[in-house]
């Protein structure tokens, strides 16, 4: 009788450490700093670390100075290119139109901002196709260090500016068919607790 009492006793701390010994060792080692998971479940280009935004010398339609303020509070997709807009600027633009619109309750979140490096402004285009898009003219040599600080090839991007100014990622907006940008913006909303 004591034999198997003590026999079943072994069976059960053997069953018990194969389950448990594994979850004691990842946690151990994540939570050690020995291994933690790479990569990231962001499907654009992440600026890391995010990069605070210089905003000087951008000028609204009327000519006026447009304020930093205007950047805070609110999370921004941001295009910049020729303010003629040709075919490139405006598959850029309707994208992110379209993915402001597909966030659904937290639209009023986000804006779009247009900043031109030139030929400010096809109006006739923006009045009539993107409504509520933020057109900034970006063309004097002030605003060159601003636009200096966005990487990659900048007419076929769309990047994410965080309620800070800070800027945090680049999509590639000729990929309207997937939804990266969509999916990301969705999961920086849910996750922000500001703008």
């Amino acid at each position: 009788m004591t034999d198997s009492r003590a026999r079943g006793r072994r069976n059960f701390l053997l069953l018990a450490a194969m389950f448990l010994v594994p979850v004691f060792v990842v946690f151990a080692m994540y939570y050690g700093g020995l291994w933690s998971p790479s990569g990231s479940s962001a499907k654009g280009e992440l600026v890391h670390p995010a990069q605070p935004l210089e905003f000087s010398g951008l000028r609204q339609s009327d000519g006026s100075a447009a304020g930093i303020d205007l950047f805070q509070g609110k999370w921004s997709l941001i295009y910049v290119g020729d303010g003629a807009c040709d075919s490139e600027c405006r598959t850029a633009l309707t994208y992110g139109r379209q993915t402001r619109l597909a966030v659904g309750k937290d639209m009023d979140r986000v804006q779009r901002v247009f900043l031109t490096t030139g030929n400010c402004c096809d109006r006739g285009y923006l009045d009539a196709e993107q409504p509520g898009l933020v057109t900034l003219d970006a063309s004097s040599e002030d605003a060159r260090a601003l636009l200096a600080q966005f990487p990659g090839e900048r007419r076929v991007s769309l990047y994410i500016v965080d309620p800070l100014g800070n800027l945090m990622m680049r999509h590639d907006a000729r990929q309207v068919i997937n939804k990266d940008l969509l999916s990301d913006l969705k999961k920086l909303l849910k996750l922000s607790h500001i703008g």
